[in-house]
């Protein structure tokens, strides 16, 4: 979920269908367009919107949302605008108003975190449904989901649209492909199971194949948990605590809610000797700590009743996760995301104020009060217990079609 992919290989990728080897994104921004587009005044950030404009639009008003913020009309309507005719959505348009067409790079990701945030907005149900709409439209033939429409399924896009879809109210084992593949069977494909080895990869989910072989992907691995629960990025706390589990062999599960599992099992173990997980950046053979998709597996394991087993994470990420938070709104949100899943303050998440540090980060909200603490109909916990986040997989095959580094949540929020 935060490892997001890069201008260059996203811009080479989507018009050239060139493979990308597999690779970790450092918190390095990717080479920038000669002349990148003016950031309006309405959107997140001051970064190069290209290639994460919706997605970290949509990834703070969520945030905003889940902290009883009610957000500014004109960012809402700065990502209604970006909705294309059909239903789906760019990664960033420059002119909202030019028509959709041939030409049009269309992003299942940011696709998928709009339809979940304008979903927590209310009185966006129109919107909602042609998204939905689109998404079930570009599904693969064998259930999944690529980054890019008419590109081989990977593990982390076909978890996030499925989240998606589960929000927006569809039943997301009902929801096939014209060869009869469910998004269920779609995801499953992508978890390695009982004869992997090591074993201490079983349970994980992978990107894509390399060589016909899937390798674990935390990135993966935690969307595909809250996928298989059904869920969304926006858990809520859940009320009772469970130890996390390794996959259940020698039989894997076939259903979902196993394979969420398995797959939450695999982040408590990746997360326990460090308290974090790592990744490998381009260049170096040396793993760093990554922040994001922490971030991320945090939230997973919340939504699958293991907070004890994110407890040492979640206490990282409070010590260490200012730096990679700063100034930046889809990191903030993720935190604000991240606290509100384990019950925790985002108004004091290790001495910040997360939901302050967010708001200025875009246009001024209009309030933060009770009466703007309603999500999906329901009373949220009072702004001492709110937060949330969540992008998707790095490390696409070296000649598997489009093997598109993930951007957006995860171009500037990875490491």
């Amino acid at each position: 979920m935060n490892v997001r992919r890069s201008a260059a290989a996203l811009a080479a990728s989507a018009v050239l269908c060139v493979g990308v080897a597999p690779a970790a994104l450092a918190d390095t921004p990717p080479p920038s367009p000669s002349a990148p587009p003016v950031v309006p005044s309405g959107l997140f950030g001051k970064a190069d919107p290209t290639y994460d404009g919706v997605w970290r639009q949509s990834l703070a008003l969520l945030a905003q949302r889940t902290a009883g913020v009610k957000p500014a009309p004109q960012a809402v309507a700065w990502l209604t605008g970006q909705q294309c005719a059909n239903g789906g959505f760019a990664s960033f348009r420059a002119d909202a108003g030019a028509v959709c067409d041939a030409k049009t790079v269309f992003d299942t990701n940011a696709t998928a975190v709009a339809v979940q945030a304008l979903k927590a907005l209310g009185g966006k149900d129109a919107e909602v449904k042609k998204a939905a709409d689109w998404l079930k439209s570009v599904q693969n033939e064998d259930g999944g989901w690529a980054y890019v429409p008419g590109s081989p399924s990977e593990g982390s896009s076909t978890a996030i649209v499925i989240s998606a879809l589960a929000t927006a109210g569809e039943t997301p084992d009902q929801v096939k492909s014209k060869a009869g593949k469910s998004a269920y069977d779609g995801l499953l494909s992508f978890q390695l199971g009982c004869s992997t080895e090591p074993a201490s990869d079983r349970g994980a989910f992978g990107y894509q194949p390399a060589d016909g072989k899937l390798a674990a992907n935390a990135d993966a691995t935690a969307a595909a948990a809250l996928a298989g629960l059904g869920k969304g990025i926006l858990v809520e706390p859940a009320a009772s605590d469970t130890a996390a589990a390794a996959l259940a062999c020698p039989a894997a599960p076939a259903d979902p809610a196993g394979a969420a599992r398995g797959a939450a099992g695999y982040l408590a173990e990746a997360l326990r000797k460090d308290g974090h997980l790592t990744a490998v950046t381009p260049g170096s053979d040396q793993p760093v700590a990554d922040t994001g998709n922490t971030a991320d597996a945090v939230i997973a394991l919340a939504a699958a009743g293991h907070r004890q087993s994110a407890a040492g994470a979640l206490e990282w990420l409070q010590k260490n996760s200012a730096q990679w938070s700063k100034d930046n709104p889809a990191a903030l949100a993720t935190l604000v995301l991240t606290a509100h899943a384990t019950g925790t303050d985002p108004k004091s998440f290790g001495g910040t104020d997360l939901v302050s540090a967010l708001n200025a980060t875009g246009p001024a909200p209009q309030r933060a009060d009770a009466d703007a603490q309603k999500v999906e109909g329901k009373e949220e916990p009072g702004s001492g217990n709110q937060s949330i986040w969540w992008i998707v997989g790095a490390g696409a095959a070296a000649g598997m079609g489009i093997g598109i580094l993930l951007s957006g949540r995860r171009k500037k929020n990875q490491l």
